[in-house]
C-alpha cells in the first residue's frame, strides 16, 4: 500500500480517519435534536454515520479485494445518506447554517479519500488478475 502511506491496520486509512471525524460531529448534533426525533431521525443519522466507518473496517478484514471494494461503496453509500441527513437537520432548522457548513465540509475530503482508496484496490485487484 505504499500509494496510501504506511497502513498496518484500518485505523491507518485516511478515509476511515476523516469519516470517523464526520461521526463525531453527527453524534454532537444527535444529541441536540428534540426528543421526537432522537429515535426517528436520530436513530437512522447514528446508524448511518456508525455504517461509514464500519464498513471502511469490514472490508479491510475481509483480505479479499472484491470484497473490499463493496464494503468500501456501502461505505460511500452510508457517507452520502448521512449528508442527506444532515440536510433535513437544517431544512427543519435543528442546525442552523454555520454547523451545517461546517459539517458539510468534512464529507466533500472523506469522499474523495474513500474514492481514492476504491481506485487503489481496484487497480490492485487488477494487478492481481492480469
Amino acid at each position: 500500500m505504499s500509494e496510501l502511506g504506511k497502513v498496518n491496520y484500518f485505523t491507518d486509512l485516511e478515509c476511515w480517519k476523516l469519516s470517523r471525524q464526520l461521526r463525531q460531529e453527527i453524534y454532537k448534533i444527535i444529541h441536540q435534536l428534540p426528543e421526537e426525533e432522537k429515535y426517528a431521525l436520530g436513530l437512522q443519522m447514528r446508524k448511518a454515520s456508525v455504517s461509514i466507518t464500519a464498513n471502511i473496517a469490514e472490508g479491510f478484514g475481509r483480505y479479499h479485494f472484491q470484497e473490499n471494494i463493496q464494503f468500501c461503496r456501502n461505505s460511500r453509500g452510508s457517507l452520502y445518506e448521512s449528508h442527506d441527513h444532515l440536510i433535513t437537520c437544517y431544512d427543519e432548522h435543528y442546525i442552523d447554517k454555520t454547523k451545517f457548513d461546517d459539517v458539510t465540509k468534512l464529507i466533500e475530503p472523506a469522499a474523495k479519500s474513500l474514492n481514492g482508496y476504491l481506485r487503489w484496490l481496484n487497480k490492485q485487484k487488477d494487478e492481481l488478475n492480469k
